[in-house]
């Protein structure tokens, strides 16, 4: 793929740019491989690739500039901006946002955080797209509450400018660090969440949600684990590290039992259990807690836990309450790992011996980049083992 950005060496993040895509999948799903090499009877399913450009669904930028002219994009290493308005990455109606938000800044006098001088208001700009209906999220991420005022009532100016926005927060960031977000978020428009649909599921995106950035490669993930819990037959699952539900909703409809979804943020947590409920998933609970909170209240264990965190991986504590699970025969002989780190991935599965790695998958959905997902199967071991 060609980028004009990465050409003229103002933008390198896409590192993998000038490897030619195939490669590219060749080169990540073998990184993989060798991380794993030491399980020998692992079944390397064939790996799944993106679409080269307009995969992301998401857009972080750096306001720079001044109100009258702001950039979107980053900042380079003297602390200038970089205008990234036009990166090939991003789908047309997420990328014809840029002018009608720029338009609005213009009006309001919103003036781009200064990092040098430490002056001015609006730091960045996250714009989030639903792909089948074309509608957008936009947060704009402030110093202050000092222009919400403002923002709110340009609300239907903005809106008239830019039919598919759906969704207008402020997110209140004060401290001077390179931190995309603070704590506060306030909602401008009538509607709160974006409707994200994957494999004709719906799954409800609020403004501090995290949702995979690859809509089409993270439905075929969520599929796949699905068929692969067809296949296995639990009768009930926890899914660990849930977020808005992708895993336990897919798999909710081809489980018997109870489903389980633990994740921390609360906000994930109600728009998985709304997921459930349009649905008419009936055996499907979802708490917000911390996943080593969940099982340490827990005596019982379900046929299948699925477990997908974040880069750090499971951690010790959660690896040896799982391992020891299978050993003590309470019900766990399935674990599905998905993974967005192979090294921990490796780590992890080394650290719960108990179960036996059977089956792999990569999907990228990170392009141009060294990230990949990886989507392993385990079993757990009988006693002749």
């Amino acid at each position: 793929m060609q980028c004009t950005y990465f050409d003229a060496g103002t933008c390198r993040s896409c590192a993998w740019l000038p490897v030619p895509y195939a490669e590219q999948v060749c080169r990540k799903t073998a990184a993989a491989q060798r991380q794993l090499a030491e399980f020998s009877a692992l079944d390397w399913r064939p790996s799944v690739p993106s679409a080269e450009r307009g995969f992301r669904n998401k857009a972080k930028m750096v306001v720079s500039g001044s109100w009258q002219r702001p950039v979107f994009g980053i900042l380079d290493a003297e602390g200038f901006g970089v205008d990234l308005s036009q990166c090939a990455l991003y789908p047309q109606p997420l990328s014809a946002a840029f002018e009608p938000i720029k338009r609005m800044i213009q009006r309001l006098v919103l003036s781009p955080y200064d990092v040098g001088n430490r002056r001015g208001e609006l730091k960045y700009l996250l714009i989030t797209h639903a792909v089948f209906d074309d509608s957008l999220m936009v947060r704009l991420v402030l110093r202050s509450e000092l222009m919400i005022g403002a923002i709110r009532a340009d609300w239907p100016r903005l809106k008239a400018d830019l039919p598919h926005l759906a969704v207008l927060s402020v997110n209140i960031q004060p401290v001077h660090q390179a931190i995309l977000e603070g704590e506060r978020e306030v909602i401008l428009s009538d509607r709160q969440m974006l409707t994200m649909v994957l494999n004709n599921l719906p799954f409800y995106l609020r403004p501090q949600s995290f949702f995979q950035t690859n809509t089409e490669v993270a439905a075929k993930l969520y599929a796949t684990a699905r068929d692969w819990v067809a296949e296995i037959a639990p009768t009930d699952m926890w899914d660990l590290f849930c977020g808005v539900g992708g895993f336990a909703v897919h798999c909710a409809t081809v489980i018997p039992g109870r489903v389980t979804g633990i994740e921390v943020s609360a906000a994930a947590i109600a728009s998985a259990a709304q997921s459930a409920a349009e649905r008419g998933l009936q055996n499907v609970q979802f708490r917000a807690l911390e996943a080593d909170e969940f099982v340490a209240e827990r005596a019982d264990v379900p046929a299948l836990v699925v477990v997908n965190p974040p880069r750090r991986g499971l951690g010790a504590g959660l690896c040896a309450f799982l391992n020891g699970a299978a050993s003590n025969h309470s019900g766990a002989h399935w674990l599905i790992y998905s993974s967005c780190n192979p090294e921990t991935l490796a780590r992890d599965i080394r650290a719960m011996p108990r179960f036996r790695p059977i089956r792999a998958q990569l999907f990228d959905l990170f392009p141009h980049t060294a990230h990949s997902e990886v989507l392993v199967l385990l079993e757990c071991k009988t006693d002749d083992d």
